[in-house]
């Protein structure tokens, strides 16, 4: 195998103004360093006064060659949404989608993850947390790949949500993607380009683990990872489609052996772990080590081992109508009827006064209680305020987490790195059965 380059889709916008810092070509005509722009005009790509299908840009070298997206949209739906100019290596190709425009950066895989671990985290992070980062970005990418050909050729038809009068159960991964691999926000992985600035250390923990993967019997694994789990880690199939990955498992983020494991899939457990404040190595303060994991505007949550978020009923009442189109009336009780291993919600019950209806799974509960995203859906409600037909007039929600919980916790990983794990080590916690194995 040799080293694959892969499409980025980064943005897409009715019309897209991009500059080339060197000369690219298409279809025999040469395009000079310069600013340009492409609009949508009657389903098709309105450039230099002519009309495409598509534009594929290419470069001589696609190592060194790059240009600049305006105002390319990062952190789509989430609290630190915003706009920013971005800088990328490789080709660029501008197609129709949804009429609309959407610009994909053709990269090269290794310079594609110096980008994602400067993205992710800080590039200034430790060497063995940035080689653990190293090696499930590649991994991730290349699993996605390869589950996007089985899917092409499976017979079966893919599903990503079960519905009926009652119930909802609805997850989100990246099978939506199907004229790109994978797309430049946190719905795959943080991919900024050389926007962000990356270091000396990155480059070299990118080529050290240069071609390795995490595989388990022979299958390079899905190597899931976020913020915080909040002191457990999730089932793979508690999360996304309900097939067993045996190296995504709920475990406690600690080393200690001796630790009085609870079952967080019981209510009452599961209450008094997330109001407590457990050993785990991702429960922390140590500003130094969060820098690595947080970016600038991640550090604007300080909050996510153990949060809260408050609603009155009238908040809660209009925020769940407007995020999920359904009108439950006036909000008389929130019910988990399912957690996971972590302690996150799978299947909650949602009663009002005009409707009853169980929903699932947790981004689908968290995206319905939350303007943009819950940081997790392993939270507790407390009800207060009720009046006298007993309807609470407030609803507060005691979290644990940041993220689906399932695979690597990133400040766990930091903790651990910091405490002199090596990234073999890290990644064995996480991924507990999985191989490193070098696949190019």
């Amino acid at each position: 195998m040799t080293e694959p380059q892969i499409s980025v889709g980064i943005m897409s916008a009715p019309e897209i103004s991009f500059s080339l810092f060197d000369s690219y070509s298409f279809d025999g005509i040469t395009l000079e360093k310069g600013d340009y722009s492409a609009k949508i005009s009657t389903g098709k790509i309105d450039f230099n006064g002519a009309l495409y299908d598509e534009l594929d840009l290419q470069t001589d070298d696609i190592h060194n060659s790059s240009f600049e997206l305006k105002d390319a949209v990062i952190g789509i739906n989430f609290h630190w949404e915003r706009k920013e100019d971005q800088r990328f290596q490789g080709n660029l190709k501008l197609i129709v989608e949804n009429e609309m425009i959407t610009a994909v950066n053709v990269v090269s895989l290794e310079d594609y993850l110096i980008s994602v671990i400067s993205s992710e985290m800080s590039a200034t992070s430790s060497e063995e947390l940035l080689k653990s980062h190293a090696v499930i970005s590649r991994s991730w990418l290349l699993a996605q790949i390869d589950k996007n050909k089985s899917l092409e050729t499976s017979d079966n038809k893919y599903q990503t949500s079960f519905e009926d009068g009652n119930e909802i159960m609805r997850w989100w991964d990246r099978e939506d993607h199907v004229n790109f691999d994978v797309c430049a926000d946190d719905h795959c992985q943080r991919y900024q380009g050389i926007t962000k600035q990356s270091t000396p250390l990155v480059t070299e923990v990118i080529n050290e683990t240069n071609g390795q993967v995490l595989v388990y019997e022979g299958a390079i694994c899905d190597t899931r990872f976020y913020k915080c789990c909040g002191g457990f880690m999730e089932t793979f199939e508690n999360v996304w489609e309900p097939v067993p990955h045996p190296y995504l498992i709920g475990k406690a983020d600690s080393k200690n052996i001796t630790l009085n494991t609870p079952d967080l899939t019981n209510e009452e457990e599961a209450v008094d772990w997330i109001k407590s404040s457990p050993v785990a190595f991702c429960n922390t303060k140590d500003e130094q080590v969060l820098k690595q994991v947080l970016n600038d505007y991640d550090q604007e949550t300080s909050d996510f081992f153990r949060w809260t978020v408050s609603y009155t009923q009238k908040e809660l009442a209009e925020l769940i109508h407007k995020r999920s189109g359904i009108d439950y009336g006036q909000i008389i009780e929130i019910i988990p009827i399912e957690r996971g291993t972590s302690g996150r919600i799978i299947r909650l019950k949602i009663i009002g006064t005009e409707r009853v209806m169980t929903i699932g799974k947790e981004l689908e509960i968290r995206r319905t209680l939350s303007e943009s995203h819950l940081y997790s859906s392993a939270f507790v409600v407390e009800t207060s305020e009720e009046d006298e037909e007993g309807i609470p007039g407030k609803f507060t929600l005691y979290g644990a987490g940041w993220g689906h919980g399932v695979g690597l916790c990133q400040i766990g990983a930091a903790m651990m790195a910091d405490k002199g794990y090596k990234y073999e080590d890290i990644l064995g916690h996480y991924f507990p059965g999985a191989k490193l194995e070098k696949r190019y």
